[in-house]
């Protein structure tokens, strides 16, 4: 059986705002106060997972153990068909440091070439841990289309170029509102949320 959150306070392992504000967004959990690692000072452990649930018990186990707080992690990234699920667990790796996202969707696009199946998904694997180690896990994931050029500055990092399934805009073109019905953390949130809140 899962065990439920009854804590007031809630660490997301994160030191992008953006994302921070993402989550808050979605949110919408009345006496739960959200507050971020670099809210905290908590730094940023190594990420040297090979998928993504890896990566993320790595963030949740470092940032809960430094809090003495549960903690919410993220791990999550855009896997491209045509590249045998590239960049998946590196999406953010791609951009370099500092990161540029107009560089790696260029990367995409180029290593893409001419293929025919332009198919990917964002895939968005969360943890809540709480500080004796115990955790769930849920998974959200959304199908769509790699689009080039890339259209819209909204979202954040391949954003611009992922055109969900059905949809008519991008993630980049689709304001924070929009997309928290149906992102893959929107979606991963939801399974969560249904878990232990």
């Amino acid at each position: 059986m899962s065990r439920k959150f009854t804590e007031g306070k809630l660490v997301l392992a994160t030191h992008n705002r953006g994302r921070l504000a993402a989550f808050r967004g979605m949110m919408n959990l009345p006496g739960v106060e959200l507050v971020s690692a670099g809210d905290l000072g908590i730094e940023e452990p190594v990420e040297d997972g090979t998928t993504f649930f890896e990566n993320c018990l790595i963030k949740a186990k470092a940032v809960s153990e430094a809090s003495g707080l549960p903690c919410m992690a993220d791990d999550s990234g855009l896997c491209v068909k045509a590249l045998n699920s590239d960049p998946g667990v590196y999406s953010a790796d791609w951009a370099g440091t500092p990161r540029d996202f107009k560089a790696a969707m260029q990367m995409v696009h180029d290593k893409m070439g001419d293929a025919t199946d332009k198919g990917g998904a964002f895939v968005s694997t969360l943890i809540l841990m709480w500080p004796d180690g115990h955790y769930e896990s849920v998974e959200g994931r959304i199908e769509g289309t790699l689009v080039w050029p890339p259209r819209g500055g909204e979202g954040f990092g391949y954003d611009p170029m992922f055109q969900p399934e059905g949809e008519s805009k991008t993630f980049g073109e689709m304001t924070m509102e929009e997309k928290k019905n149906f992102s893959h953390r929107a979606r991963a949130f939801k399974a969560l949320k249904a878990k232990v809140f």
